[in-house]
């Protein structure tokens, strides 16, 4: 028990200084400032404005904790939508975000606790409900100790251990949450334009929270955790060595997390207890029939969990370039959170990331527990035979997946013809500024020039000035969700970029002619989706291409070394 509360501390402090927890932070960190505001009023006594950054953060962790491992139970049996806590904690930090800004609108908030506040307990305006509506509104990603509880939780399997953990999680959560709440109170005492601007700060504050309470609904923190690298990644791995006490994956821990050769690890278990399919014909389930003679690569996500929103563009593109030549891939959608088993949820999550694979929807954990998988994301390979045979848990690794599968489909039929392999190396070093990848289909495109690109065929023409890290159309395009091509002729591309390499993924039947470090050159495409270097250079720099491509070709995505 004391390991599980050691294990439980550690996670929960590597948790609260992950990337995760930034989108949270400038509400702490102004929640003493602001409540100064209140204490200088005359609204609030100074005593309980002390305590506010402790009661913010006790209000959050203790709602996230209780969310956590008895949310989805309660609400199973008031028979209430799993993504009700979240949408009620988004509209209640609004509504005490409006209240910080409109005093009105906080006397409002503050009459069903009136009684309790006489007696010294909490109200909106001393920070505990605050708290409470943080925990209940945000969900930061799950390292491997947040993993077992809510997983606990989610399948009602609550014992001691469990309990303990979370409750030693919490505890480590909030020793960081309330550093950077007592240094926000301390900056609002110690500075005198704090001082001298109270109420300024406190419209601040609210205007914080009715941001954070937008970005929420619109999912923006997801793409500022995207943008930002990991750096607690190997701590989370030492913790979770700690929890799983040092066991192999797979079968009898015969498969090894990660390794670079295949292995023969038993089975592939049971794909079963599938809430929903989609992405498949007629939304029907895959069968073992399906799945027959085909290479497979089973991915568990959850549309939440930014590292899976990391991982999840190389899944599809393996999915893109090697599903014809039998590579099966499927993503079995198992939920970190209650709002998470909400289908409707898991298939704009999906389509958000252009999620073109078939998807099983396994809100009741029952794959997830057949496979004794504990890791968002983690990738199973198995053979054409059914044969499980490598791991990979968390992100990275994307060359050495793709080296055992074209590994396991010429094993499967020796004949294939395969494209050259899309991904150089599992961690690309890269100096210097690059340009992100950039999709080319609607789904994903977000570089585009011309704003918004919409499925159909139109006209365009090249913008007269273009931004860097941009791409723009001129003539004729058909654009679908995964990818563009010329309609009726030859059309152009111009792209803007940074970096030392240029690559394009394309596939049909015609040519690119584009100009390159000063020299003309066309290229022939031919086949399935494959991945084409346009530019190389020793340095890094700002470069302009302008391809013109043939009609019969297909434009996917650019990616940037």
């Amino acid at each position: 028990m004391v390991s599980l509360v050691l294990i439980g501390l550690l996670g929960g402090l590597i948790t609260g200084i992950s990337p995760c927890i930034l989108p949270v932070l400038p509400v702490i960190f102004l929640s003493g400032g602001a409540q100064g505001a209140r204490a200088r009023d005359g609204d609030e006594a100074p005593a309980t404005s002390r305590w506010r950054p402790y009661l913010v953060v006790a209000g959050l962790v203790i709602s996230f904790t209780a969310f956590t491992l008895l949310g989805s139970t309660l609400l199973n049996l008031l028979h209430l939508p799993q993504d009700v806590i979240r949408w009620a904690g988004i509209v209640l930090l609004a509504l005490i975000g409006a209240g910080m800004i409109i005093p009105k609108v906080m006397e409002i908030l503050e009459r069903p606790f009136a009684r309790f506040q006489r007696s010294g307990s909490a109200g909106p305006s001393n920070g505990f409900l605050l708290g409470l509506v943080l925990g209940a509104a945000y969900v930061p990603c799950a390292g491997p100790v947040l993993a077992a509880v809510s997983v606990a939780g989610s399948t009602g399997r609550i014992g001691a251990d469990t309990i303990t953990l979370a409750i030693a999680f919490g505890l480590g959560t909030a020793v960081p949450l309330l550093a950077f709440a007592l240094a926000g109170r301390r900056l609002t005492e110690r500075l005198k334009a704090f001082r001298r601007r109270q109420r300024a700060v406190r419209v601040s504050a609210g205007a914080l929270m009715l941001a954070l309470s937008a970005a929420l609904v619109l999912n923006l923190p997801a793409v500022l955790q995207r943008a930002l690298p990991d750096y607690t990644a190997p701590l989370q791995a030492g913790i979770d060595n700690a929890l799983r006490g040092g066991a192999g994956a797979g079968e009898g821990g015969r498969c090894v997390d990660g390794a670079s050769d295949l292995a023969h690890c038993g089975r592939l278990p049971q794909i079963e207890g599938i809430t929903t399919w989609f992405n498949t014909p007629g939304e029907q389930p895959l069968t073992d029939a399906d799945r027959a003679g085909k290479v497979t690569l089973v991915d568990f996500w959850a549309y939440s969990c930014i590292n899976c929103q990391r991982s999840i563009p190389g899944i599809q593109k393996l999915h893109e370039v090697y599903g014809d030549a039998g590579l099966q891939v499927i993503g079995v959608h198992s939920p970190e959170y209650a709002f998470e088993k909400e289908v409707g949820n898991v298939r704009g999550g999906a389509a958000d990331l252009g999620i073109t694979y078939p998807v099983a929807v396994d809100s009741d954990l029952v794959t997830w527990r057949n496979f004794d998988n504990h890791y968002w994301p983690a990738h199973y390979l198995a053979d054409s035979s059914g044969e499980l045979r490598q791991v990979k848990f968390g992100e990275g690794g994307e060359a050495t997946t793709e080296r055992l599968v074209r590994e396991l489909l010429r094993q499967a039929n020796p004949g294939v013809q395969l494209p050259a392999p899309v991904f150089a190396d599992d961690e690309p070093d890269v100096s210097g500024p690059r340009t992100p990848e950039t999709y080319l289909g609607s789904a994903r495109a977000i570089g585009f020039a011309g704003g918004r690109l919409s499925e159909g065929t139109s006209s365009y023409d090249f913008p007269a000035e273009q931004a860097a890290d941009t791409f723009s159309l001129d003539g004729r395009w058909k654009v679908t969700a995964q990818a563009i091509s010329p309609d009726g002729g030859p059309a152009r591309l111009r792209l803007r970029y940074q970096g030392r390499q240029v690559n394009l993924v394309v596939s049909g039947e015609g040519d690119i002619t584009y100009t390159a470090n000063g020299e003309k050159r066309t290229i022939r495409v031919s086949g399935v989706p494959n991945s084409i270097e346009l530019v190389s250079t020793q340095d890094t720099r700002e470069g302009l291409l302008e391809l013109e491509v043939g009609e019969g070709v297909s434009l996917y995505s650019f990616t940037f070394g």
